[in-house]
């Protein structure tokens, strides 16, 4: 098996884009982590772009994953958490090639976890907890449960990993686990969500409260980011100009709900600018610095 995967990467590590590769081996029957692969061998470059190509590979009956991804691609799901495995890939992996410490330094700063790298993921998980919330709340007042129950689950996931981000770690599979350690308080919530013996609807309008208030509490740490950003300037920003400023798909999806809901919590002010229609206004946005 071995000499089976250094043949599979040598040519790799001679290609001058290789930065490091690392092998993540199946750790049991039923661990899904590798796909049900036996191994997989994730390589990383030095490009520039997003780019990420998977290819499979047989040997002896072992099943083999090579996922070829950029350090660019790489920094987008660490951002928008949009590839949970990749943590446990980079953090627990077995490092077989590692040009300049490419990837031995890569870990360090990861376990830092920069500031400014922390506020933008709890913007993202923030924008993303408002939506969920937002929209299970009125599937509830709909009397669509089960509907509701999901997206509260949803919600209560993305409340764990502002929690989680927030005191530096990022968050990996097991955020239950996790946040258990961190804020059991958040860790009660879904158990009580998922365990408890009251009906649907019980549990719901329960959680439901209990949510909001945990939302309010996490306001200024989830706005953090989108209202620096938006102190760079001191006149009124249209929609677009945010969202091209965050230049990420992932928080832009939901940027409008966010600032909305800042708006009326007062963290941002509303700023009318008649059209040519007159009686109709653009909407601006700024920064409530009271």
């Amino acid at each position: 098996m071995d000499n089976f995967l250094r043949q599979l990467y040598q040519d790799r590590s001679n290609n001058d884009e290789t930065l490091s590769i690392i092998q993540i081996d199946r750790r049991s029957k039923v661990d899904s982590n590798t796909d049900f692969f036996d191994v997989v061998l994730l390589v990383v470059n030095s490009k520039n772009e997003a780019t990420w190509e998977i290819k499979h590979y047989t040997y002896n009956g072992y099943k083999a994953a090579m996922h070829l991804v950029s350090t660019a691609q790489i920094k987008d799901w660490l951002l928008n958490s949009s590839n949970r495995r990749i943590v446990d890939w980079l953090m627990n992996g077995k490092v077989v090639y590692d040009r300049n410490e490419y990837i031995t330094n890569f870990r360090h700063q990861m376990l830092d976890f920069p500031i400014e790298e922390r506020k933008i993921k709890i913007g993202v998980e923030f924008s993303k907890l408002i939506r969920r919330f937002k929209d299970g709340k009125a599937l509830f007042y709909e009397k669509h449960y089960l509907d509701a129950y999901n997206q509260i689950v949803h919600a209560l996931h993305h409340l764990a990993r502002v929690s989680i981000i927030d005191h530096g770690f990022y968050p990996e599979v097991t955020v239950w686990q996790q946040v258990k350690q961190i804020e059991p308080e958040i860790y009660k919530l879904y158990s009580e969500l998922v365990t408890g013996n009251e009906s649907i609807e019980k549990k719901l309008e329960l959680l439901l409260l209990a949510n909001e208030f945990e939302l309010i509490t996490k306001t200024k740490l989830g706005s953090t980011h989108i209202i620096e950003l938006m102190k760079r300037k001191e006149s009124p920003w249209t929609i677009e100009e945010i969202k091209q400023e965050l230049g990420m798909h992932d928080y832009s999806l939901d940027l409008t709900i966010l600032i909305e809901y800042l708006v009326q919590k007062g963290y941002i002010n509303v700023v009318k600018e008649e059209t040519k229609g007159k009686i109709i206004f653009h909407r601006y946005y700024q920064v409530n610095e009271k």
